[in-house]
Order: structure tokens, then sequence, then C-alpha cells
């Protein structure tokens, strides 16, 4: 059985029926969404074809950008057609590229810059809960800061299922984060530390929460996505300053020359290795951290602002916030030094006559 929608992408034909929600929605419904969210980035259909869904599965949305990527394209699990972009009314199993993912094989998320093997699962009351939790940690950035992959998941998931089930948009929960944000900035610059600890940490894992729950929703909106990164890319420092004018209820403010040192540093250092990211992006076309293993590991410690809390917070341990934030302008110094040697090595790579590419590319090759 199968059934056809007009989505702005085009013909969408729908094998098969499910009742099983996902998400708090049907299987058709997110599919009907994938869908429309793909036209809203610029894809369409080659001439004469339609998407093919099988509401039976639940996949990866990797799985769509793909064949959207390469008409003719079937991603099949032991046989039964999964998601394609096929001719219009043919059998799916007669298109020019059909790929069964039920070998293992594994494929290369751009977009999260991770290698894995995409999610394909049958949809039933007994797998939703596992296919839930599937595609959330499938949403996950294969390389970033080490809380954000390894501290706070299993509560971000949570928080995302509690979210989706009240039928909260990523908008709203962005709206929350960014007030306890500017909340956690006041409360740095009076020097209540722990207060600002403490909302400045639901906050972060707010903004783990609204990107997730876009992703696994179908929800994503163009000025979400700029309020969420413009705030990300605006805040840290004023975290830092502010942090830095709080510790005079302390009694414990830097001397002049080493304030103005710090705030150079955590500023222009962090302004400096966002140039850096955004040079290799331009001339390599590929993140800056997956270009070789090294570079992976080190974005897990990198100075950003996940890890740089790291420091603040244990140095508040022993009652020295002063001392946390003096050892968070030398580490910005020293992965900015990082980052700048890489960049420099990347370009006498490239004038070699050699490739630039990610050692992810190269994995996926050899699976």
């Amino acid at each position: 059985m199968s059934q056809l929608l007009s989505t702005s992408l085009g013909p969408v034909r729908l094998i098969g029926e499910n009742a099983t929600p996902i998400w708090g929605m049907p299987n058709a419904e997110r599919n009907r969404r994938m869908a429309e969210s793909a036209a809203n980035n610029g894809r369409q259909l080659a001439s004469g074809h339609e998407l093919l869904f099988n509401l039976t599965y639940a996949f990866d949305p990797l799985l769509l950008t793909l064949v959207l990527e390469t008409p003719g394209t079937v991603f099949t699990w032991g046989g039964a057609p999964i998601v394609g972009q096929v001719v219009q009314g043919t059998d799916p199993l007669t298109a020019a590229h059909v790929i069964d993912l039920s070998d293992g094989r594994r494929l290369y998320n751009r977009q999260l810059r991770k290698l894995e093997q995409p999610m394909v699962r049958e949809l039933t009351p007994a797998t939703r809960r596992e296919i839930e939790r599937r595609s959330y940690f499938g949403a996950y950035k294969g390389v970033t800061d080490l809380l954000t992959k390894y501290l706070w998941p299993e509560l971000a998931l949570v928080l995302t299922r509690i979210a989706a089930q009240l039928r909260m948009t990523p908008n709203m929960v962005s709206v929350i984060g960014v007030s306890l944000c500017l909340l956690a900035t006041f409360l740095f610059a009076k020097g209540l530390y722990w207060t600002g600890f403490l909302s400045g940490f639901i906050f972060m894992v707010l903004d783990t929460v609204d990107g997730k729950l876009a992703r696994c929703t179908i929800t994503s909106s163009k000025w979400g996505n700029v309020i969420d990164h413009g705030v990300d890319l605006v805040h840290p420092p004023f975290w830092w300053y502010f942090w830095g004018t709080g510790l005079a209820y302390w009694g414990l403010q830097l001397p002049g020359a080493t304030f103005a040192f710090v705030m150079t540093a955590v500023v222009a250092g962090y302004v400096l290795q966002r140039v850096i990211e955004g040079l290799f992006l331009k001339d390599f076309k590929m993140d800056i951290h997956v270009w070789r293993r090294f570079d992976s590991q080190f974005r897990l410690i990198t100075a950003r602002r996940n890890p740089n809390m790291v420091i603040l917070f244990v140095a508040l341990l022993f009652g020295r916030p002063d001392i946390g934030l003096v050892a968070l302008a030398w580490w910005t110094v020293i992965s900015l030094i990082v980052h700048a040697i890489r960049l420099a090595q990347a370009y006498a790579v490239a004038r070699s006559g050699r490739p630039i590419i990610s050692w992810m590319d190269e994995a996926e090759g050899q699976a």
C-alpha cells in the first residue's frame, strides 16, 4: 500500500502504514517535515523523479541528504527499500544505485563531523524509545568539546524528550537558554560565581537541547539557527570579562596590567581562533577540527566556552577564581598557537600539491 503527498520538494510516495509515533508525531509527518526541510534548504528532485519513504522504518536524515544529491539512489535494508529518489511510478529496487545498509557500512556526515553507520530500524511500539535514543545521539556532532560529548548527553536526552512531548519548539528552548545566559553574565559581574555557574550550566545544557530538539523533530528554522549560533558566538568574552570584574567582590581583583593582559588574551585569542577556523573552512572546504585525528582530539579541550568553564570551576573549588581566569587566558593563548600552526601546516601541504582530506573521509574510503 502506498500514498502520494505533494510537498514543496515535489511528489513523495509513502509506502505502507505505521501508527507508532516518534518524537510525538506519526512517522508520515516526520518524513513530510524532512522533505519540506530539504526544500527550504534549496534541495530539489530531479525532473520526473519522486521521493520514496518506507513508513515501516525510521532512519538517519543523512540518508535523505544523500539520495537528493544523486538521483536514482535508493537505500535498502535487507532488500526492503527505506528511502530513495526514483523515477516516478517505478519499482525502487530497479533504481540505478541500490545500496543495502545492512552490510554495516559507515558513511561520513560532514554536517555533524562524524563517521558511522546510519541508523535504520523498524519502528514499532517496542523499538520506539530505542529509535528516539539513537536518532538523538545521531544528531550529536562527532567532533565537539568534552562536556558536550561526555558529561550531559543523557540529561539533554531527557529534556529533549520532555520538550517534544510538551510540543515546545526549539526557539522556546533557546529563549529560556538565552535568558539564563544573560542572568549568568549578571551574576558573574556581581561575584556570585556559584549561582552564576548554576545558571550557566543550565544554559549550556539547553544549548544542546534546542539543537537536538530541532533535528529530532525536524523543526529547524533559519532564524532559530541565527539566534542559536549568534548567542554561542558572542557571549563567551562577556562571561570572561564580567568574571574578571566580579573578582572585586572577593577581594581578588587583578592588578591593572594583569587584567589588561588577561582580557586581551581571552578576547583577541577567541576572535583569532574563530578567524583561523573561518580561513580553514574557506580555503579547504572543511572544518579545521576534522583534518587529522589530532585536530579532532584537540577539539575536546580547545579554549572554547565549555572547556574554559571547567578551568574556572576547578579554580573556584579552591577558592581562587582569579587564578582560574589567568589560567583561562594562558590556555586561550596556547590554543591559538596550536590552531595557527595547524593552519600554516595545511597551507604548506596544499602548496606541496597534496590534497587536504579529512581523516574521516579517508576512513570512510577504507571501510
